[in-house]
């Protein structure tokens, strides 16, 4: 078996005892004849029967690659698609046509392989990669010894014609069809480090749009027919969009050892990075994150962005968001594209104020600043514990270091008085120790000693911990800075599942008086 092709020995026979024939997925690679695997030259030498998909006006592109291996006595099978575009009267509807028109297909090769024919499938770029020949392969390849001949892929080609690298290091490469909807294309941009967009031709606009949307598109590059006549590269921004046909893609080239955009002015974008890790990342914040000359944060938070060559990081105390933000913000008047970084949603009790604070100042107003969302500690916890923020909540920080004790209590009182759920960040800390007590006892006035309470500490992190107890039974001692309070209102319920855990949920509907 050739190491590079994916071989199913499966022999099967007729019953008369004859063997049946072989398959062959033939990758072709992107469109060059020369481009064609050695591999692929004798598997058509091999082939009785050479077929090929082609439109209804009868060119076969994938024909037209293997021309001079294709002999007088080869019998040729022309699968020619029923239609090119997604309208149809076919009762069931574009999927269903193709449907019908590849079991047909199928069948006509299931005829000369019945016979002990050889067939050899031909498949522009790689036969299993966005190609037709699949969807014979599924069809025929568990009934007939079936080997896949791997092709050079559009992808690869595009990326040599362009002379870019596509990834590098621990870059990921994102492949995208042009016919997803335009909100997941520029999620995915966003995303990602590199990317090739497949299956251009009339989703040219929308991936456009994404492009730019994503803020890629003075990144991406545009490849039309590469390796074959008529090919066409240039900068994705400058393509007439009436010009381009299904055969172009789309490519953000890795972004390693690429030169810098010049621009007088920078930005700054403050970013959410949720409670924890990578998992709790936005797609949008992906791309800022990956997007940035400089990440600016609290050095906890710094650590937690995977580090890119090229980089710069600026990781400070937890105390001097002032001067953190003035830093982002005089960097992006350099022209620096800067990612200030903020654990939860940086408007929460975050990085958002600090740098919008700063950034109202006259010197700095001309200087783009953007807030992207990120997951709260919150919404984390809740999600962790049930839904106990299933209705009406308030939101409050038990620190007084920016806020007298005596405007917390106030509004302990006034928010526990409305029957609110309470969600209850900074609730202590090495200097502040005593904040979680007072607040338990200023809750008891209002609430009953059974209150449900969720104590969630390092949530979505190594040494995560969330527990459900009673409003009477908080124990000050475990609560610290990483940890997030939230306590029930009088609706609010515990129920033990059937696997023993512990759930809590305020309901949606509230009583009437």
């Amino acid at each position: 078996m050739n190491e590079n092709s994916n071989e199913n020995t499966n022999e099967t026979g007729d019953e008369t005892g004859s063997t049946s024939g072989r398959l062959y997925g033939v990758g072709l690679g992107p469109g060059d004849p020369s481009l064609m695997t050695v591999r692929a030259v004798e598997a058509i030498a091999e082939a009785d029967v050479v077929a090929y998909h082609s439109a209804r006006h009868g060119r076969s592109i994938a024909r037209s690659i293997a021309a001079k291996h294709i002999r007088a006595d080869h019998i040729e099978e022309k699968l020619v698609y029923p239609l090119t575009v997604e309208t149809t009267d076919h009762p069931g509807g574009y999927r269903g046509a193709l449907n019908d028109f590849y079991e047909e297909a199928s069948a006509r090769l299931a005829e000369h392989l019945d016979a002990g024919r050889t067939v050899a499938v031909l498949a522009e770029g790689d036969p299993l990669f966005y190609g037709s020949y699949q969807h014979m392969h599924k069809r025929l390849a568990h009934r007939y010894p079936t080997e896949v001949i791997p092709g050079v892929t559009s992808v690869s080609a595009a990326a040599a014609r362009l002379g870019e690298p596509l990834v590098e290091a621990e870059e990921v490469l994102t492949i995208l069809p042009g016919t997803l909807p335009e909100e997941e294309l520029t999620a995915r941009l966003a995303a990602t480090d590199s990317a090739v967009v497949m299956k251009l031709g009339r989703t040219f606009t929308k991936v456009r749009r994404a492009l730019e949307r994503s803020g890629r598109l003075d990144e991406a590059r545009y490849v039309e027919r590469a390796t074959m006549e008529g090919e066409r590269t240039g900068r994705l921004a400058d393509i007439d969009a009436e010009s381009v046909p299904y055969f172009s893609v789309a490519v953000l080239p890795s972004r390693i050892d690429a030169a810098p955009p010049e621009r007088e002015r920078g930005e700054v974008v403050v970013v959410g990075t949720g409670p924890a890790g990578p998992l709790w990342l936005t797609p949008e914040t992906r791309g800022a994150l990956a997007a940035a000359d400089d990440v600016v944060g609290y050095t906890t938070y710094v650590d937690r962005v995977p580090e890119r060559p090229g980089q710069r990081r600026h990781g400070s105390d937890n105390k001097v968001e002032s001067e953190r933000a003035e830093f982002a913000l005089q960097l992006a008047m350099r022209g620096r594209r800067v990612a200030v970084v903020s654990g939860g949603d940086p408007g929460i009790f975050a990085m958002a104020t600090a740098v919008l604070e700063v950034a109202s100042q006259p010197e700095y107003a001309d200087v783009p600043v953007r807030v992207l969302p990120g997951v709260t500690a919150a919404n984390a916890a809740a999600a962790r514990a049930g839904a106990p923020l299933g209705h009406d909540y308030a939101t409050i920080s038990l620190s007084d270091r920016l806020k007298p004790w005596e405007v917390i209590a106030e509004r302990l009182h006034a928010a526990a008085s409305a029957d609110l759920v309470l969600a209850l960040y900074n609730p202590g800390s090495a200097s502040r120790t005593w904040q979680v007590a007072k607040a338990r006892e200023l809750l008891l006035e209002h609430r009953t000693p059974d209150t449900p309470v969720v104590v969630a500490r390092d949530v979505g992190g190594p040494t995560e911990r969330v527990r459900i107890v009673r409003l009477t039974d908080l124990d000050p001692a475990e609560v610290d800075m990483r940890t997030i309070l939230l306590i029930g209102s009088s609706q609010t319920r515990t129920v033990r599942r059937g696997d023993g855990e512990e759930i809590v949920w305020t309901p949606r509907r509230y009583p009437e008086n």
